[in-house]
């Protein structure tokens, strides 16, 4: 009789406590090949191993967690990639799952509710936690949106590609501009913005790009 082999997880997360902590608690269930803490290691070891499902914080110290996911996505096609995140924020669930993820569990969940998610998204499946908030009503998009007009045409445009999934090499080429110019472009939005972190500003991109596919432009991102 053949012995069904148990599926295989790369963790990604730069806490090493958390992770040997899921480590601990989800090889009662599944073989979990290696942890990475940077978004180059995560890269690198999806690429070698070739994980069943990748789960993935978003708070990397080289690269967002949301930028990644495509990346991970192209170097392991066939890995589910599960969101293990603090962040309880719909809007980052939603644009997780828009870059190409399959579920989205908040650190808070229980045990239980992982090992369900990580079986759902093996199955094809997606899943969200109940434990995500909705929308604050504040995220819905509106005609008079704030701090988006502030930019110019350039950044406005810089945005609307960040929130269509698009990485700084990616829209460097589509603008016809060198991946330092971008770059230097994001800061100044962040700084026109008051957004202090590069999730925020993910989130915020997000909202915009979900406020044009509804017929306005979402608000700043808190």
């Amino acid at each position: 009789m053949t012995v069904a082999a148990r599926p295989r997880l790369l963790l990604v997360d730069d806490h090493h406590l958390v992770a040997e902590g899921l480590k601990s608690a989800l090889r009662e269930h599944f073989d979990v090949l290696a942890i990475a803490a940077t978004a180059t290691e995560a890269l690198r070891q999806a690429t070698d191993l070739q994980p069943d499902a990748i789960l993935l914080d978003l708070g990397l110290p080289d690269r967002s967690g949301l930028e990644l996911i495509p990346d991970l996505g192209a170097a392991a096609p066939g890995a589910r990639i599960l969101v293990v995140s603090m962040h309880t924020d719909r809007a980052l669930a939603e644009a997780a799952l828009q870059a190409g993820a399959a579920g989205f569990v908040p650190k808070d969940a229980g045990m239980a509710e992982l090992c369900v998610a990580v079986g759902e998204v093996l199955q094809g499946r997606r899943y969200l936690s109940s434990l995500l908030t909705r929308r604050h009503q504040s995220d819905v998009p509106g005609p008079r949106p704030l701090g988006f007009n502030r930019l110019t045409p350039r950044q406005q445009e810089i945005v609307r590609l960040i929130g269509a999934g698009r990485n700084s090499v990616e829209i460097a080429k589509a603008l016809h501009l060198s991946p330092y110019t971008v770059a230097f472009h994001r800061k100044r939005i962040r700084k026109a913005l008051g957004i202090d972190t590069e999730l925020a500003f993910l989130r915020y991109a997000f909202l915009v790009q979900v406020g044009d596919q509804e017929g306005g432009v979402a608000p700043e991102a808190r």
